[in-house]
């Protein structure tokens, strides 16, 4: 008999935990990341690439060094946790699906991502790898997150530092649009793209995200 695993779940500030059924990620969302991994920064359509629900770690984590990389990025970004489910759903409407907001990592093994990119196959072994998406606790909404400051720090060193006002597409758009491709449901978490500034870690590093207003999050790298 095997055991069913134990669901992935995210703390939530003073509420029960909020459980994870899937994780869609959203590329090249900031204009200055776009033209720093070599790509066009008009505001084209966006796309999505999705992780495994068991990807997600919380704050506080001590995370392995994947294998099969020698070019592990960190890539920080603004994470909405959605909480009703639709499809089709307006852009006006498009906060009343939100549950909240964290501060996320999407972590890359950028050598095997831009290999597979370059041969026309899929991320999914340079994005959606184990322990490659750490998720601070979320902090429900009660009003639309349109700005504030977001960074990443490693070993005190910042790294990446921006404003969520600079998203190409917005939180509303990014949900509208998912929202054609996909029905979303409570438990659905989209990581809404990373800001310039990305770079390689080591084991040993220390990575601390912060988003103005959100729960920090803090890795370690084994």
């Amino acid at each position: 008999m095997i055991a069913i695993p134990a669901p992935t779940t995210v703390p939530v500030a003073g509420d029960d935990p909020f459980p994870v059924r899937r994780v869609y990620c959203v590329g090249r969302n900031y204009r200055a990341h776009a033209i720093e991994m070599g790509m066009d920064p008009d505001r084209e359509a966006p796309f999505f690439f999705t992780k495994p629900a068991d990807a997600i770690v919380p704050s506080g984590s001590v995370i392995d060094y994947p294998s099969r990389t020698s070019d592990y990025h960190h890539e920080i970004e603004l994470v909405v946790a959605i909480g009703q489910r639709g499809r089709d759903i307006p852009i006006d409407r498009a906060h009343e699906f939100v549950f909240g907001y964290a501060v996320g990592l999407d972590m890359t093994r950028r050598d095997l991502q831009i290999a597979a990119r370059k041969a026309g196959r899929p991320w999914d072994m340079g994005k959606a790898f184990d322990q490659s998406a750490p998720c601070g606790d979320i902090r429900p909404a009660s009003d639309p997150l349109t700005e504030g400051a977001i960074s990443l720090t490693v070993n005190g060193e910042t790294r990446q530092a921006s404003d969520i006002s600079l998203l190409i597409w917005s939180v509303a758009e990014v949900i509208a649009d998912l929202s054609t491709y996909v029905e979303l449901a409570p438990g659905d978490l989209i990581f809404t793209g990373t800001p310039e500034g990305v770079g390689a870690v080591q084991p040993g590093d220390r990575l601390l995200g912060k988003i103005d207003g959100l729960a920090d999050l803090e890795v370690t790298i084994r």
